[in-house]
């Protein structure tokens, strides 16, 4: 679209196949942390001078989110250089701030484009804004919007008013459910490299190591590590609400615990009571690490909270991953 600065890339408000298979490989991992596009100044539909502005990340699937709920109205979209990192990780790093934002203004010359002095921001966006701030470095006040950008519409027609519902955060099912693929394709380097381990300790025993022993016992420990890795990044997460306790490395803990027991049982009679306990205690020891790992991917956590849990949970996790190691080892030995 041509403006008085120039031309200004028209954005569609429908994904296409290839950004639908974009939001896909970024949900399990595979581009997360290169989903993005170049920062500056976009449009959908035809504004004027008068047509909102608003402002996201440069991550893709931030920019998407928005672009799709506007497919009614004409509006101005300010893409703000956050390293290719969402709305709200970006703005407590610091790349999703006034200074940043001020610098895509005057580089936009947005000045010269739109009529008035208003920029509408994420309400994400308010741990890296102060508003007064960003008036005093570019001109314009920031307005903090809507959580979701498919709350914008009713918000721009409520005269720019947010309710409740639209200030609430929250933490649904299907929420937790599309945060689950992200963890466990990253767990996917450690697991090689765990496989490999548990298959070269696994074949020690009194005849020294024994290729067949390592593959008989160690299948059983790679099970394990699955089931820790499926507890901890999946199980937990979805069924989060419902276990017991606050944080999460003891709620990976417990849910570790039913189905570590599952594990054992559906397997008891082909492995000693020690390895039984070793696997067991890897298994609770494993899922409670991912779960805490998790804190990472909601709402209900702090800076502040994270590091206190890690400083109670890591302590416990280590110990109890030495002891399942040590049996472990100790099991070939012991008649």
């Amino acid at each position: 679209m041509e403006t008085p600065c120039g031309a200004v890339p028209r954005a569609k408000t429908s994904l296409s196949t290839r950004d639908k298979l974009g939001t896909l490989r970024a949900r399990v991992g595979v581009i997360r942390n290169r989903y993005n596009l170049n920062p500056g100044l976009y449009c959908v539909g035809s504004p004027r001078d008068q047509s909102p502005v608003l402002v996201t990340a440069n991550y893709k699937l931030s920019f998407d989110s928005l672009r799709q709920e506007l497919s009614t109205i004409d509006a101005w979209i300010l893409v703000v250089d956050t390293r290719g990192i969402n709305v709200w990780c970006a703005a407590g790093k610091g790349t999703f701030s006034d200074d940043e934002i001020a610098m895509q203004v005057q580089k936009t010359r947005l000045s010269d484009i739109v009529a008035h002095r208003e920029l509408i921001l994420p309400q994400f966006a308010a741990p890296g804004v102060a508003s007064y701030k960003l008036k005093k470095k570019c001109g314009f006040k920031a307005r903090f919007g809507p959580i979701r950008a498919v709350d914008l519409l009713e918000y721009l027609s409520n005269g720019q008013h947010a309710d409740e519902k639209m200030r609430t955060v929250t933490f649904t099912f299907g929420e937790r459910l599309i945060l689950t693929p992200v963890e466990i394709y990253l767990f996917w380097k450690p697991f090689l490299f765990i496989t490999l381990a548990i298959l070269v300790l696994s074949g020690l025993g009194p005849d020294f190591y024994s290729i067949s022993t390592a593959i008989n016992r160690g299948m059983f420990a790679i099970g394990a590590t699955i089931v820790a890795m499926l507890t901890g990044a999946l199980v937990t997460p979805v069924f989060l609400p419902w276990i017991p306790g606050r944080q999460f490395w003891w709620k990976g803990a417990l849910a570790g615990s039913l189905t570590g027991f599952g594990y054992i049982i559906l397997n008891n009679a082909l492995f000693t009571t020690v390895e039984a306990f070793s696997l067991w205690s890897w298994i609770v020891a494993g899922t409670s690490y991912l779960a805490m790992n998790f804190t990472g991917a909601t709402p209900y956590t702090s800076l502040s909270g994270v590091k206190k849990e890690m400083q109670q949970g890591l302590p416990v996790q280590c110990g109890v991953t030495f002891l399942a190691l040590l049996l472990w080892l100790a099991s070939p030995f012991i008649s």
